[in-house]
């Protein structure tokens, strides 16, 4: 499971479409969704949807969850 916070990658997707991507260390990706308004927006709604569902990765390939107390 991902250090990264799920709560926080969720906002970052929603409010601003591309920095989420720099937060999991997508860097490459996170340039792209920056200068093309979140892959033409459809990539930043998949990638809301891909969070929401628990199936969003950081940049290792471990997936972003809530963390279980």
């Amino acid at each position: 499971v991902s250090p990264k916070s799920i709560t926080v990658t969720f906002w970052l997707c929603l409010i601003t479409g591309s920095l989420h991507r720099f937060y999991v260390g997508k860097v490459g990706t996170g340039i792209l969704w920056m200068f093309t308004c979140g892959c033409f927006v459809v990539g930043s709604f998949r990638d809301l949807y891909k969070i929401c569902k628990g199936e969003f990765t950081d940049k290792d390939g471990l997936p972003i969850v809530k963390k279980q107390q």
